[in-house]
């Protein structure tokens, strides 16, 4: 979610970056031989929680949290924290407190108004739910969302793939390639030399509601 208008209150999401948080150096990255013996990309001091649930190495980032346990500091607006929008993604919380974004009829999940076209039947999207607490705050508050979201009542919603940088080994060594902003599926070849900042889900089955008509709970 992207800065909110100035005359509203200020309401920064938990996945919004923060000064003071810094991704690691490209120094920590090397290839190392996977599960299979084959070449990929990897971390000097590689850690478990480095690769998700489907082995894609994330982007390290350091973080500013609290005695809360939320993050601090001035947000970096438009800049998302890949951890944190990992933990949202992965765990289905809110993108905005990080609590549960599950109701009993589906999750919740955001568009721009012109961001789906009214043929499309899968829809991906990179963007973690939001709570019933927080849907029309995020809807009035992002640009993005222009405050006529279009709201997905999701009941399935599998993860898709992610969105980072590729490398490749060049006459200087590891050398990252141009990123896009395009999700590159899980299972892809490609990915073994990925280095993940978002996640994607497919909205798989879902029901396009107005933003008055969401649940109570």
């Amino acid at each position: 979610m992207s800065a909110p208008s100035r005359t509203t209150r200020r309401l920064v999401p938990y996945i919004t970056s923060r000064e003071g948080e810094h991704p690691d150096y490209l120094s920590s990255l090397r290839g190392t031989y996977g599960p299979d013996g084959r070449l990929q990309l990897g971390y000097w001091n590689e850690l478990h929680e480095d690769r998700d649930l489907r082995g894609v190495l994330w982007g390290r980032c350091s973080q500013t949290i609290g005695v809360d346990g939320l993050p601090t500091g001035r947000p970096r607006w438009r800049m998302v924290h890949p951890s944190r929008q990992r933990e949202c993604m992965e765990q289905l919380r809110c993108q905005v407190c990080a609590q549960s974004a599950r109701t009993r009829h589906g999750v919740i999940f955001l568009a721009g108004p012109n961001e789906v076209r009214s043929e499309d039947v899968v829809v991906r999207t990179a963007q973690p739910p939001v709570c019933l607490k927080h849907a029309r705050a995020a809807a009035e508050q992002c640009p993005h969302l222009a405050g006529q979201p279009t709201v997905f009542l999701v009941q399935s919603a599998p993860l898709y793939g992610v969105i980072g940088t590729p490398y490749q080994y060049g006459d200087g060594g590891l050398q990252a390639l141009p990123a896009t902003d395009e999700a590159l599926p899980y299972g892809h070849p490609g990915l073994r030399w990925y280095l993940a900042s978002q996640m994607g889900r497919r909205l798989r089955a879902y029901t396009v509601i107005a933003l008055d008509d969401l649940p109570d709970r």
